[in-house]
């Protein structure tokens, strides 16, 4: 599908909204952005609310990712957010989780320290690093499916990734690191796609931190009128980088001292 198919000039957020929504019901992978791309995280954001109402399912958690900075100062922005859903998520456990990518769109591999958020305060819209982190009720190992049916989705700029669900396709929640204060900034992560290592990292390779990322995101929710419920899963950033994956591909991410998640990329609908 291109976007002569689908787009017209003046097309509400909604429309594009449904064209997202359809296409990842449906499986169908597109090239171009099926409307005009939104150019402010106001207009991206409002994409994604519409598509929220439209898709036939809960959220049970909410990705965090970087936006780059040379487009922080035009989006005023140096994060972004996207709902998780509850068909898209997994446990991992000793077989390698299979992750669903459409044929067509784009799907990627990301280590990540994901939170799972206790009681938060629904009325409080301001939040400090402090009161964010006294929210933090566990934090787990966990790899993020990017995934989105519009394969250019990285390369068209951080409001179109926000539009569409913030190029999220799902998350794998890994074990729980015990005494994660202490143990986080020590903890070093390795990405392996089929046996080649693609990247490494730790907590500091996040900007600002994966702390920060629980921050943003707890603020930027209450102020779009989304306050975090209590369990909510917060994956917080990349922390070896964005990895591309075709379908086929195995990936093993490491957390030393903590564990390893295997997954393998599989046809989705198939």
């Amino acid at each position: 599908m291109s976007a002569a198919d689908v787009t017209r000039r003046g097309d509400t957020a909604a429309d594009i909204a449904g064209r997202f929504v359809d296409a990842r019901l449906n499986f169908r992978g597109f090239d171009d952005y099926p409307g005009v791309a939104p150019t402010s995280m106001a207009e991206a954001y409002a994409t994604q609310e519409a598509a929220i109402g439209l898709f036939p399912d809960e959220i049970i958690g909410w990705k965090v990712g970087m936006v780059p900075p040379a487009l922080q100062p035009a989006l005023d922005a140096r994060r972004l957010a996207g709902p998780i859903f509850r068909r898209n998520f997994w446990h991992a456990g000793a077989e390698p989780t299979p992750l669903p990518a459409i044929v067509g769109g784009f799907a990627a591999v990301e280590a990540e320290f994901v939170a799972r958020v206790g009681k938060v305060d629904p009325a409080k819209t301001d939040w400090t690093l402090a009161e964010a982190t006294a929210c933090i009720a566990a934090l787990h190992i966990g790899v993020e499916l990017a995934g989105s049916p519009l394969s250019t989705i990285n390369d068209l700029g951080s409001a179109v990734v926000a539009s569409d669900f913030g190029n999220n396709g799902g998350l794998v929640l890994g074990p729980e690191i015990e005494d994660w204060a202490a143990r986080l900034d020590g903890i070093e992560v390795e990405t392996t796609v089929d046996g080649t290592v693609i990247g490494t990292g730790t907590a500091n390779s996040i900007p600002m931190g994966v702390l920060e990322s629980v921050r943003f995101l707890i603020e930027h929710l209450a102020r779009r009128g989304r306050p975090v419920a209590e369990g909510t899963l917060i994956s917080t950033g990349a922390v070896t980088g964005v990895h591309q994956v075709q379908i086929g591909a195995r990936s093993v991410c490491a957390f030393s001292g903590v564990g390893e998640i295997h997954c393998t990329v599989i046809t989705a609908g198939a």
